[in-house]
């Protein structure tokens, strides 16, 4: 198919395909004249998993270009697939890191028994949302992140238990899925947030 075709196959118009083109986000496709270029299955399926990083996921293509590089990666050992999803989302700016909170933080994962490799970003990073969450609003306190945490284990367990034995697919699925996967949990949260509203207090 033409560039043309490929913007009617998508829904994206030619001059984001060319602008992902030249970003090399997109591959180019088979020439055919000096000015034409040929498009199949594979840009078809490259351009939709943009669109979904970019529009589900909410990322920016500085983001989306991380992902691709993960995902067009050699092999990657299994036990660093979410490590590499991961890394390939995490902003290297967005938050001001405060040393107490990020102490606080790393106590708390280690009180879990959870294995974080030394210097994770992530570790400062909760550090400093759970600051603006303390000073903001009162949610419980230290029970709440615990039952918050028991949560995301179960999450966490789930997101594993999605990967095949196919190493450029699991790592597809980790990659996109933890995307793709954020926004459906934060949907599910509202949903159950009106659910447990309407259980406790519905006819009161």
């Amino acid at each position: 198919m033409r560039l043309s075709e490929l913007s009617s196959e998508t829904g994206v118009s030619t001059a984001s395909l060319k602008y992902y083109l030249r970003e090399a986000l997109l591959g180019p496709g088979e020439p055919v004249t000096k000015t034409q270029s040929e498009y199949g299955a594979a840009h078809v399926e490259r351009v939709r998993l943009i669109r979904a990083l970019v529009d589900s996921g909410g990322l920016s293509l500085g983001q989306v270009r991380r992902v691709l590089d993960a995902l067009d990666s050699p092999t990657v050992p299994r036990h660093d697939l979410l490590g590499t999803a991961q890394e390939a989302l995490t902003e290297s700016t967005g938050f001001d890191e405060d040393p107490e909170w990020t102490t606080r933080a790393a106590d708390f994962i280690a009180g879990r028994g959870w294995r974080i490799q030394d210097g994770d970003v992530l570790v400062p990073q909760l550090g400093a949302q759970l600051k603006a969450l303390v000073e903001s609003c009162d949610v419980g306190g230290a029970e709440t992140l615990e039952r918050w945490a028991d949560a995301a284990e179960q999450v966490a367990a789930a997101d594993l238990d999605t990967l095949t034995d196919d190493d450029a697919q699991a790592l597809r699925t980790a990659v996109v899925g933890t995307v793709l996967s954020d926004k459906v949990l934060q949907t599910l949260r509202r949903l159950a947030q009106q659910n447990r509203t309407a259980q406790l207090y519905d006819g009161a």
